[in-house]
């Protein structure tokens, strides 16, 4: 399979145009769903498809074993708790939450949910009580099914006080089985009839934004939504998507939109849908499920590299293993150049695939051809690293207000170093200002009670603000530069977008989190956060004894191997961009802290204001004007 980008030509054959000559870039076949499209008319047309076929793979308490459901058994499954739901009281277009881990269940529950006519409102496991109370009551939530009973005393505390009676079930208390046996009185044909009564234009979902600031804005998606972003999907990712072969096994949370999206994918397209929520098994769990293609997002991907270069060791291993490093990431870049790799590269790249390529392959399964990367940043480095170790790297953009993808590279169009084109019925554009803007069937329709907050989002004809910076080229193709709201501003009016900094920087093997600072200052600086996990083996390969973060953070060896680090990461920008200093944090940015968002992305006002201490104390004493050298 060829990865290089395609001409202009060439993607208009393939049914992308070139950019045109408005400075959009769009999707070239218009596309509606029909007025009764919905989620449960694309799970009935798949059981029309393939209904003897399995859809999805349940794991077994037996560790090791997948038990495969066809589309039909599951689909018998989902009627029968969608009886349930309409059995329990449950009015068509009422909401319906799940705080639960990603399963196997949390899958048969918003498919049930959407075939009795109700709406899902996802709901983070690590959502704090406040911030349950609140969806609860922005949303009216009818029903909210937990993971486990101590997360239901949590719900019960939390919407005490809402206003209406909230139901509470947990999974590990027979929340199915709770829901199923209040629909014995509930017949078949109700059901159908609460599916038929779905129009295109009705809620499906409801996802609170996880967002790095403020309130969460409830994103109202529509059937449109759910159906239309899949029906394009399966067409522009035929290669990945189609096929009895493809597999996907889904580990991150079911709660936000890149997996929930991918989801919707998998059901619209063919082969088999896998779930895992347990990280820790998740090595294994690829063994045994062999998927066909890995959704991730960059922080994940990072980590792997970063565990093969901490188990390579020290000595000739290490040496080897970036050496093989080297070679792949060259290789890559030149299938981009129109001669293509040498002769002596191509040998490189044979022997590097025969010592190290197919090992690093082979922690992702046995079958794993695709990498679809998302919810941040990959940067040039990874995306060629893997893209040079025989899997082709699929990075895309999105956001919760676009049902997941708005452009993604391709399996038969691929520029590393961009988010592809826009793909799924959706337009893109460059405000003057640099902010890219989007239309078309992903696109939601409103904040849940929020019209300010809607109308700000909207330009005046109707396109959405992604507050996202980044530029379009000659082909359509989209580079993302940073968020509009992260841009730094120095002292010395320098405009900085520290994504590039902190991308670069979390590719050592110590750095878990970077946290970029310098808005209003004289220079750049960074926190730099430690990975605890590779702390050990980078202690080991540096025969340093063992110690903890806290101590690792100002031992002379650790400092001065991250001042490399930030040396080699200035290398990719101008003086007046460089970080001139940095501190090294004894805490992590987690969930749990409130620091990161559930796509491992960094909340910088609450880690700025977490860490305002330290912040004042790498400015304290310098001028605030522009720093000279």
């Amino acid at each position: 399979m060829s990865t290089r980008p395609a001409s202009s030509a060439d993607a208009a054959r393939r049914g992308y145009p070139a950019r045109v000559a408005d400075g959009t870039s769009s999707t070239a076949i218009p596309f509606e769903p029909e007025e009764h499209w919905s989620v449960p008319w694309m799970l009935a047309d798949r059981i029309a498809r393939s209904g003897d076929k399995p859809l999805v793979a349940r794991k077994a308490p037996l560790a090791g074993t997948w038990q495969e459901v066809s589309a039909r058994v599951f689909g018998e499954e989902v009627a029968r708790v969608a009886a349930g739901l309409i059995g329990m009281g449950l009015q068509a277009g009422q909401r319906v939450g799940i705080m639960a881990h990603t399963s196997y269940d949390w899958f048969l529950l918003d498919m049930a949910i959407a075939r009795a006519g109700l709406v899902s409102v996802p709901i983070y496991e690590t959502s704090s009580a406040e911030q349950v109370e609140w969806i609860a009551s922005d949303a009216e939530v009818r029903l909210i099914v937990t993971e486990s009973g101590a997360l239901a005393e949590l719900v019960r505390g939390a919407t005490a006080e809402v206003g209406h009676e909230v139901a509470v079930l947990a999974l590990d208390h027979d929340a199915i089985t709770t829901i199923i046996e209040a629909g014995r009185g509930v017949g078949l044909s109700q059901v159908d009839a609460r599916s038929e009564a779905i129009r295109v234009e009705d809620t499906y979902s409801i996802i609170y934004t996880s967002g790095t600031t403020g309130r969460p804005k409830g994103v109202v998606l529509t059937h449109r939504n759910a159906v239309g972003i899949p029906y394009h999907g399966v067409r522009y990712l035929e290669g990945v998507l189609r096929g009895e072969q493809v597999r996907l096994l889904l580990f991150l949370p079911l709660a936000h939109v890149y997996a929930r999206c991918l989801q919707l994918l998998s059901l619209a397209g063919e082969g088999v849908l896998g779930h895992t929520p347990d990280v820790t098994s998740l090595l294994p769990d690829l063994q045994t499920f062999g998927p066909s293609y890995v959704l991730a997002v960059p922080r994940v991907l990072e980590k792997i590299y970063n565990a093969a270069d901490a188990k390579a060791g020290s000595g000739a291993r290490l040496k080897l293993f970036r050496w093989a490093a080297k070679v792949a990431i060259e290789y890559s870049r030149a299938l981009d150049t129109p001669e293509g790799p040498s002769r002596a590269l191509r040998a490189s790249h044979r022997l590097a695939d025969r010592l190290v390529f197919r090992k690093i392959r082979g922690l992702l399964g046995p079958n794993a051809r695709f990498i679809i990367s998302g919810g941040g940043p990959l940067g040039m480095r990874l995306g060629h690293f893997y893209r040079g170790l025989g899997l082709l790297i699929m990075e895309g953009y999105g956001l919760t207000e676009t049902i997941g993808p708005v452009s993604v590279n391709t399996d038969w169009l691929n520029k590393i170093g961009t988010v592809g084109p826009p793909v799924c019925g959706n337009d893109m554009r460059i405000s003057p200002d640099g902010e890219i803007e989007v239309r078309g069937l992903g696109v939601f329709s409103t904040y849940l009670n929020n019209p300010e907050a809607t109308a700000e989002a909207f330009t005046a004809d109707g396109w959405f603000r992604t507050g996202d910076i980044g530029s379009l080229d000659e082909d359509g193709y989209v580079r993302i530069t940073g968020r509009k709201k992260d841009l730094i501003v120095t002292a010395g009016g320098k405009n900085v977008a520290p994504s590039i900094l902190e991308d670069r920087l979390r590719g050592h093997p110590l750095v878990s989190q970077v946290l970029v600072v310098g808005d209003g200052e004289p220079f750049i600086a960074a926190l730099i956060t430690l990975d605890a996990e590779m702390l050990p083996q980078w202690l080991r390969n540096h025969g340093l004894e063992p110690m903890g973060v806290v101590e690792a953070a100002s031992h002379p060896q650790v400092l001065a191997a991250l001042d490399r680090a930030v040396a080699r990461t200035n290398r990719a920008v101008s003086r007046a961009e460089s970080i001139r200093s940095f501190r090294v944090l004894t805490t992590d940015f987690t969930q749990a802290n409130g620091l990161l968002t559930p796509s491992l992305k960094v909340k910088r006002a609450q880690a700025m204001e977490t860490h305002a201490t330290t912040i004042a104390e790498i400015y304290a004493g310098t001028s605030k004007g522009p720093r000279e050298d």
